[in-house]
C-alpha cells in the first residue's frame, strides 16, 4: 500500500473532528477515564518536542481507554497569564492579550497537526474573564476562612522583571523567569495560609498512587519535623527567646543562641545593647544579601555577638551569648536558634570563629577536631547520662521542659505560607478593596470577575510598584461595605494561581453559575491519572492538592485529593545533549519532523527513544528508523489474504497483544514499540498474515501511529474508526509457545539442540535426544550410567 502520510494525517484528523470522535460525556454507562497532562504556558517560541513526549504518554493511555470501552476525557488547554508573555509584551510594544491569542493559535495548530485525541470543545485559557472569574472566587472563599492574609516582610525581589518572588520560585537567588540575581526588599505582601494544610497535604500522600520519587519529593517539601519549642529567658528582661530544636536532648551542650538581624527584640531591647551601631551595620549588609547568599552551608562565617544581651540556658542555668548572624531568617521557624557547637557543623566552625565554649554532650567523636554528628551515649547532661537511645532521650527531655514550664514537644515544617502576588500588569486581579476606615474589604461576589482593565502602558512601575497602581480609574473605587471613598488592590496574582484548579473546569469549562456542576464534578472526579514533569511534582502538585483540599472542606469538589495516579515524563534534549533552548539553538520543531517524515513518524519516536521517564538526546537516525519501521507496516496490506489465524504466527500474536496492553499500562512504550516491531519481523519471515491478524496489529499499533492505523482499518473494509473499536485480546494459553529448543548433553556438555513439543513425556524426550546423530556417535560403545530429562529444559545422558 502506498502510504501518503500527508493526505492520510490530514484525512483522518478531519474525520475524527467531524465524527466527535474524542469527545468526552458527561453522563455514560461506560466507565470513565480522566486522564490529564500539565497544559502548556503558550510562550512566543511555539512547541518544542519535549511538548510532544509531554502528551504523549495519556495520549497513548486515552485511545486505549476509549478502545477498552471508557468515557475518555482527555481535555487541554493554556495557562497563560504570567511573567514571559508581559515581558515579551513590553520587548515588542504588543499587547499581552494579542500575544497570548497569537501564542494560542500558534500552539493549537501544532497540537492539532500531531493528531492528538484530546477534546478541543473544553478548551481553558486561564487568561479569559469566565476562567478567572472562578480563580478570584476561590481566593474570596479563601479570604473569608482566614487563609489569606498581608504582611511586611522581606521578599525575594527581581530588579529586572521588578517583581516580588516566592522562594519557590528563587531557588539559588535567581529569578525562576530571566535568571537574574535576586535581592531582599521589605514589601506588603499576600500569602495564603498553605501551612495550615500541611498535615492533609502529608495525610493524603497515603491515599493515592504517586510514584515514589514524587511522593518523597512532596514530603521533602512539607518538610515535616518533630521536637520541641524551648523558651530561653533574657537576663534582666521580660521576654524569651523561643527557638525550636529537633534535638532538644542536646540542650545541656547549648553554649550560645543566634537570633537573626532583624529580629524585633534587636531594636526593642537597642538602649541595652552597648554595640549597636556595629550591629546596625551587620544588619544593612544582610540586607544586601539574597536569602540563598545567607543560608548557605559552605561560606565564611559572619556575626555580631549582642554586648549586654544575654539568655539563659533553661536546663543548664549557665549565661549563655547571643549573636546576631546571616544565616538566621526571620521567615523561618522563630528567627532565633540555639547552638550546640560540639554537635553541629555550622555551629562548630562559628564557635571556634568567635571563641565560644564548646561542651561534648554525645559521646564518639573528637570534638578538638570536629564536630561529632552521629548517635551515640549522652554525658556531660545531668539526668539524660548514660542514656543511648536517641528517641528516649528527647522524649526525657521533652518530659523536664513541660515539668519546668520551659518548653514543650512540637512540629514544625520547611513549607512556609506561599507568598501571592505580583506586581505586574498580566495576572488576574486581587479582588480586595482598601478603605480606611473597613480596612481590606473583598469585592462582592456578584462583581466577580474583577476584570483586568485594558491599557496601552503596562510596564511595571520603579520600586516594584504595579503597573495597575498607575490607572486612576481602576484604583478608586468605593468600599462595598460603607459606601466611602476607598483603593482597590493593584497586585496580581501569581501564575500558579489558574494551574491550581485548571483539571476542574475542564469538566464543565461553559458553565457561568458555578465553577463547574456539582454533578459532573462527581461524575469526573477524580483525576485518573496525572502525568507531567518532575520539576512541578513540589510547587505546581502541592498548590493545587491545597486549593482543591480547601475546596473540598467547602463542599465545593466531591473528593479529598484530586489526582488519583501521578506519573512523570523525562525530558528530550537536544541532539547536542543538553537541554533544549532557544540560546543553544538546539530546539527541535515538531511541525518541521511532521512536515517531513509525518506525525506517526514524531509520536513513535518520542515513544520508542528510551524509557519514558528518563531524559533522551534527539536523534535524527533513530527518527528515520521509525520511519522505516511505519513503511514496512504499510505494506502489510499487500500481504494480507483470508480470515482467522497463521498457525505459526499465533502464539506470536497473542504474546504481541499480552506484552503490548501490559507494556502501555507500566509506561514502557518503548518496549511495546519493540514488541510490534519483533512481531513485524516474524509476520515477513512467514510472508503472510491474515486479515484479521492485520486488524489486531494495526489496532494494537492505534494507539502510536493513529493516522496510518486508520487507514489500513479502512482499507481492510471497516466503516468503524478503529480508535473507537475493540481493544485486542489475548488467550493465555496461547502465550506460551507449542514447541521447545532443549539442550542435549553428554556428560554435561552441550552436543546438540533438539526442538519438543512442549511438556514432552520424558522417555520421549530421551528417545528423540538419543536419535540425533551426534549423540548417537557420542554414546555409542559406551555404558549409560544415568539419562536425566528437565521438563522443556535440558536431556543430560551420563555414559562411561
Amino acid at each position: 500500500m502506498k502510504y501518503d502520510f500527508s493526505a492520510t494525517e490530514k484525512k483522518w484528523q478531519a474525520r475524527w473532528e467531524r465524527e466527535g470522535a474524542f469527545l468526552a460525556h458527561d453522563s455514560s454507562e461506560k466507565p470513565k477515564f480522566y486522564g490529564l497532562v500539565e497544559f502548556p504556558y503558550p510562550s512566543g517560541a511555539g512547541m518544542h518536542v519535549g511538548h510532544i513526549k509531554a502528551y504523549s504518554g495519556l495520549e497513548v493511555i486515552s485511545r486505549k481507554r476509549r478502545m477498552q470501552g471508557y468515557n475518555v476525557l482527555f481535555p487541554i488547554g493554556f495557562d497563560a497569564f504570567g511573567l514571559p508573555t508581559e515581558n515579551y509584551a513590553i520587548k515588542t510594544g504588543t499587547h499581552p492579550r494579542k500575544v497570548t491569542d497569537n501564542n494560542i493559535t500558534r500552539f493549537t495548530d501544532q497540537l492539532k497537526s500531531v493528531g492528538f485525541s484530546f477534546d478541543w470543545t473544553r478548551v481553558v485559557d486561564t487568561t479569559e474573564e469566565d476562567y478567572y472569574k472562578w480563580t478570584q472566587w476561590i481566593f474570596l472563599k479563601m479570604f473569608d476562612a482566614g487563609l489569606v492574609f498581608r504582611d511586611q516582610a522581606l521578599v525575594n525581589y527581581c530588579p529586572s522583571c521588578k517583581v516580588v518572588l516566592s522562594n519557590e520560585d528563587s531557588q539559588g537567588g535567581k529569578c525562576d523567569i530571566c535568571k537574574s540575581d535576586v535581592v531582599q526588599k521589605s514589601k506588603d505582601v499576600w500569602y495564603l495560609r498553605i501551612t495550615r494544610y500541611a498535615e492533609k497535604l502529608l495525610a493524603g500522600l497515603d491515599t493515592v498512587d504517586y510514584l515514589p520519587n514524587v511522593r518523597q519529593q512532596q514530603i521533602n517539601w512539607i518538610g515535616k519535623s518533630t521536637g520541641a519549642f524551648v523558651n530561653f529567658a533574657l537576663a534582666g528582661k521580660e521576654d524569651t527567646l523561643r527557638i525550636y530544636t529537633t534535638r532538644p536532648d542536646t540542650l545541656f551542650g547549648v553554649t550560645f543562641m543566634v537570633v537573626a538581624p532583624e529580629h524585633p527584640y534587636i531594636d526593642k531591647y537597642a538602649a541595652s545593647i552597648k554595640n549597636m551601631d556595629e550591629v546596625l551595620a551587620y544588619r544593612e549588609a544582610c540586607a544586601k544579601k539574597t536569602e540563598f547568599e545567607r543560608t548557605q552551608l559552605v561560606k565564611e562565617k559572619t556575626g555580631v555577638r549582642l554586648e549586654g544581651f544575654t539568655a539563659k540556658n533553661p536546663i543548664s542555668g549557665k549565661e549563655i551569648p547571643v549573636y546576631i548572624a546571616d544565616y538566621v531568617m526571620m521567615g523561618y521557624g522563630t528567627g532565633a536558634i540555639m547552638a550546640v557547637p560540639a554537635h553541629d557543623e555550622r555551629d562548630y566552625d562559628f564557635a571556634k570563629k568567635f571563641g565560644i565554649d564548646i561542651i561534648e554532650v554525645i559521646k564518639g567523636g573528637d570534638i578538638a577536631t570536629a564536630a561529632y554528628t552521629g548517635d551515640g551515649e549522652m554525658v556531660n547532661s545531668g539526668f539524660l547520662n548514660g542514656y543511648r537511645d536517641k528517641a528516649s532521650s528527647i522524649a526525657r527531655m521533652i518530659e523536664e521542659l513541660e515539668k519546668l514550664g520551659v518548653g514543650e514537644g512540637g512540629v514544625q515544617y520547611k513549607m512556609k505560607d506561599w507568598a501571592f502576588n505580583r506586581q505586574r500588569y498580566w495576572g488576574e486581579p486581587i479582588p480586595i478593596v482598601h478603605c480606611p476606615d473597613c480596612g481590606m474589604v473583598p469585592v462582592p461576589y456578584e462583581e466577580l470577575p474583577l476584570r483586568l482593565p485594558a491599557v496601552q502602558n503596562f510596564e511595571p512601575g520603579e520600586g516594584g510598584e504595579s503597573p495597575l497602581a498607575k490607572i486612576e480609574a481602576f484604583v478608586n473605587c468605593t468600599c462595598p461595605r460603607c459606601g466611602k471613598a476607598a483603593r482597590r488592590e493593584t497586585d496580581t496574582m501569581p501564575q500558579w494561581a489558574g494551574s491550581s484548579w485548571y483539571f476542574l473546569r475542564y469538566i464543565d469549562p461553559k458553565n457561568t453559575e458555578a465553577l463547574a456542576d456539582p454533578e459532573k464534578l462527581s461524575y469526573w472526579l477524580p483525576v485518573d491519572w496525572y502525568d507531567g514533569g518532575m520539576e512541578h511534582v513540589t510547587r505546581h502538585m502541592i498548590y493545587s492538592r491545597f486549593w482543591h483540599s480547601f475546596l473540598y472542606d467547602i463542599g465545593a469538589v466531591p473528593t479529598a485529593e484530586p489526582y488519583a495516579k501521578r506519573t512523570a515524563q523525562g525530558l528530550i534534549l537536544g541532539p547536542d545533549g543538553d537541554k533544549m533552548s532557544k540560546s543553544r539553538g538546539n530546539v527541535v520543531d515538531p511541525l518541521d519532523i511532521v512536515n517531513e517524515y509525518g506525525a506517526d513518524v514524531l509520536r513513535t519516536y518520542v515513544l520508542f527513544m528510551g524509557d519514558y521517564a528518563s531524559a533522551a538526546p534527539w536523534n535524527e537516525n533513530s527518527v528515520r528508523g521509525c520511519k522505516r519501521f511505519l513503511e514496512r507496516v504499510s505494506e502489510l496490506y499487500e500481504m494480507a489474504k483470508g480470515e482467522g489465524v497463521t498457525p505459526a504466527l499465533e502464539s506470536a500474536f497473542h504474546k504481541t497483544v499480552k506484552k503490548v496492553s501490559s507494556d502501555f499500562e507500566e509506561m514502557k512504550f518503548n518496549t511495546a514499540i519493540a514488541a510490534l516491531m519483533e512481531l513485524l519481523n516474524k509476520i515477513y519471515e512467514v510472508g503472510t498474515l491474515t486479515r484479521d491478524e492485520l486488524l489486531t496489529y494495526v489496532s494494537l499499533l492505534c494507539p502510536v501511529a493513529p493516522h496510518l492505523a486508520e487507514e489500513i482499518n479502512e482499507k481492510l473494509g471497516n466503516t468503524t474508526l478503529l480508535s473507537l473499536s475493540p481493544w485486542p485480546t489475548y488467550d493465555e494459553a496461547k502465550t506460551v509457545d507449542a514447541s521447545v529448543e532443549i539442550a542435549v548433553q553428554i556428560n554435561g556438555k552441550l552436543r546438540d539442540v533438539i526442538t519438543l513439543p512442549l511438556n514432552a513425556a520424558r522417555e520421549d524426550a530421551i528417545a528423540a535426544a538419543k536419535a540425533l546423530p551426534k549423540v548417537a556417535e557420542a554414546i555409542a560403545g559406551k555404558t549409560i550410567v544415568k539419562e536425566i530429562a528437565v521438563p522443556n529444559k535440558i536431556v543430560n545422558i551420563v555414559v562411561k
